[in-house]
């Protein structure tokens, strides 16, 4: 089951396509106003509300979308309980759009680092955050992801929280063949797809792998 997350950033006019298929669709806060600009509406709103533009909150009131509020002195942003609605809903693969952009540097910090979030439930296997061509997921030890970039894409590798250990790379132009990328380091920026798919796995630590393609497409 496909969810789509739409968070108060500021998303791209290509990130419009991530709602096809979406089986749920859930604004948090002022990520509404972006679904009624792009002609969608959403199957739920979930947070504060402290932000939604008060004539979409009556639009989707007036629709009779199901509306979540959470109060403002709360241990989550909006996004995380997004999030977390969607996966109770069922979700095994969640795209965040709206997560990045804006004035919130802070906000933009804390929605990349929900991605790499150790307690997550197994069932939630695909997590990421979109916008245009530009995806994030995150890899922890153990585990291994395909890359989707097309030959000429960018592909990054930043650690959390420590160092990341015994990384392999596949199809990519600077191989890594078990080393360690250090954390605040910088070794992992800018590698270069050269045969697709291709693949990074790692066997210790946690990495935020980002995809970006070369055309500037949504993927």
């Amino acid at each position: 089951m496909k969810a789509v997350i739409v968070a108060g950033g500021e998303p791209l006019p290509a990130d419009k396509a991530q709602l096809v298929g979406a089986d749920l669709l859930v604004a948090a806060d002022a990520g509404a106003r972006w679904l009624i600009e792009a002609e969608a509406t959403p199957d739920l709103l979930v947070g504060d509300l402290d932000s939604i533009p008060a004539d979409v909150l009556a639009e989707l009131e007036a629709a009779g979308i199901p509306i979540e509020q959470h109060a403002r002195d709360k241990d989550a942003s909006d996004a995380e309980l997004a999030v977390d609605r969607a996966v109770a809903g069922g979700a095994d693969q969640v795209v965040m759009i709206g997560a990045l952009g804006g004035e919130r540097l802070d906000h933009e910090l804390a929605n990349l680092l929900l991605l790499a979030g150790p307690t997550w439930p197994a069932t939630l296997t695909d997590l990421s955050i979109v916008r245009g061509g530009t995806r994030v997921r995150a890899l922890h030890g153990g585990g291994w992801l395909e890359l989707n970039g097309a030959v000429g894409d960018l592909v990054t590798l930043l650690p959390l929280a420590g160092d990341a250990e015994g990384v392999r790379t596949e199809g990519l132009r600077y191989p890594l063949r078990g080393e360690a990328l250090r954390f605040g380091r910088s070794r992992g920026l800018s590698n270069v797809v050269e045969r697709a798919p291709g693949w990074v796995s790692l066997e210790r630590g946690t990495l935020l792998v980002i995809e970006i393609s070369g055309e500037g497409e949504s993927r």
